[in-house]
């Protein structure tokens, strides 16, 4: 456990901006980096409301911010108040990290996907021409199909339950993503066939998620019973949850005999990414991020 965090007059800011922000574990694994480091800045968590987004962007620039990290609801807003964007972070039409540019301005780009890949290819060493069957069309979307894509995935099924939005995320891609195929999913239209079939399986939906409003909601599962008795025992099954570890998904994936991921990784491996970013190093200690995160989740 690290000690007190230290705020001096040289302190520099680094922070997330989302709406809501207060239930994020950002500040935790990000400041423990930050000593383990020596590096004389704070991460702080930063509520930002829609319409005062540009606000707070620029006024942080102005006070010579360090860097940014971008959650919901703003990935695709921010975009367009960078003044130059990575190629990943265009194609996806996303930003979760901002990097302060020499000329003035931010830098956008998207660590999400490199989050994402990281716990599979400590997993698997090789996923070129698997299957892959991801659940949900909302903003974790198009960074996990643009993962599955960088790691080799010849077939790409998303299912979601709205048709428009599935749409929209298979024409954003289709230039790139061309293995991309789309899924209505209903409880008349469960995803048994295509379960049956799949290498692995990517939870992107926040069902099953922790809810200090629902204390139900951890008891709750993307799949129906049928449609998980379709998993193939030698399939991953990939929840982006972290809260609860494991969520229902997982447990009921591993009574199958599946092997499982929860979201805890990509977490730490989308923030260790930015933090090579904003300081320029490549010495981020990732194992002091995750033991932060474990602890902090332990804690009552």
């Amino acid at each position: 456990m690290t000690g007190p965090l230290r705020i001096r007059g040289t302190t520099a800011l680094v922070g997330l901006l989302g709406d809501p922000v207060r239930h994020s574990l950002s500040p935790v694994m990000q400041n423990a980096a930050l000593e383990a480091m020596g590096l004389d800045w704070a991460f702080l968590a930063l509520p930002t409301p829609a319409d005062e987004l540009e606000t707070v962007v620029r006024a942080l620039e102005a006070m010579q911010c360090r860097g940014l990290n971008v959650t919901i609801p703003h990935k695709q807003a921010v975009a367009g108040l960078c003044r130059e964007l990575s190629p990943l972070a265009q194609r996806l039409g996303a930003v979760n990290a901002l990097v302060p540019l020499a000329g003035g301005g931010w830098h956008g780009t998207n660590t999400d996907v490199e989050g994402f890949c990281a716990p599979l290819q400590q997993g698997e060493t090789n996923w070129k021409g698997r299957s892959a069957l991801v659940l949900g069309c909302g903003g974790s979307a198009r960074a996990v199909v643009a993962g599955l894509v960088e790691l080799g995935f010849s077939s790409i099924q998303l299912a979601g339950r709205r048709p428009e939005a599935l749409e929209a995320i298979r024409r954003s891609c289709q230039s790139w993503a061309p293995q991309l195929k789309t899924l209505i999913w209903d409880v008349e239209r469960p995803l048994d066939a295509a379960l049956g079939a799949v290498d692995l399986l990517v939870n992107t939906t926040p069902v099953g998620m922790a809810s200090a409003a629902d204390p139900n909601a951890a008891l709750r599962c993307p799949l129906q019973a049928q449609e998980l008795a379709a998993l193939q025992p030698q399939a991953w099954v990939y929840d982006i949850i972290y809260t609860p570890r494991p969520t229902q998904l997982l447990q009921r994936a591993e009574a199958r005999g599946c092997r499982t991921l929860d979201g805890l990784e990509m977490l730490v491996e989308q923030g260790a990414a930015a933090l090579r970013l904003w300081s320029g190093r490549s010495d981020v200690p990732v194992a002091v991020m995750r033991e932060a995160l474990i602890q902090a989740l332990a804690s009552p």
